[in-house]
């Protein structure tokens, strides 16, 4: 999400951008590639791996995922070992009951300080993070 990037050039020191998985369970490949991304983490290649895979999420598939290896030049046998390490289960797990307790109903989902962002222009970021920022200068 390109209003993401921008938001933390923004705010560099006052934004903090936190991801959690919440593989829907109408996508039937969602789980592999949320587990693929996570593999690619290991080799520092995470948000590569994540944004190629959103590119063509109508088109995921094994050979995808291949392609995708290749075209980071990822060591395909720590990714394959990484894809069956049961801490990446583990996490996937806690990152979807993260989003139920938070009712998350699509992806991908924004929040700030907790709270659902509608508005996901960049003035709508930068009015509610404007305004949580001045709150908490408030609170200090």
């Amino acid at each position: 999400m390109p209003q993401l990037e921008q938001v933390f050039e923004l705010y560099p020191k006052a934004v903090k951008i936190v991801f959690k998985n919440f593989p829907l369970q109408t996508h039937t490949y969602s789980i592999k590639a949320a587990t693929a991304a996570l593999a690619a983490e290991d080799q520092r290649m995470f948000w590569e791996f994540h944004d190629l895979l959103f590119k063509d999420f109508n088109q995921l598939n094994d050979q995808k995922i291949k392609e995708i290896i290749n075209k980071l030049g990822l060591n395909e046998q720590e990714f394959e070992k990484k894809m069956s390490d049961p801490r990446i289960v583990k996490k996937i797990q806690q990152d979807i009951m993260d989003g139920i307790n938070a009712e998350v109903r699509s992806v991908p989902s924004v929040f700030i300080n907790g709270k659902l962002v509608r508005n996901r222009s960049m003035e709508g970021f930068v009015e509610i993070i404007d305004k949580e920022l001045s709150k908490a200068r408030k609170n200090r």
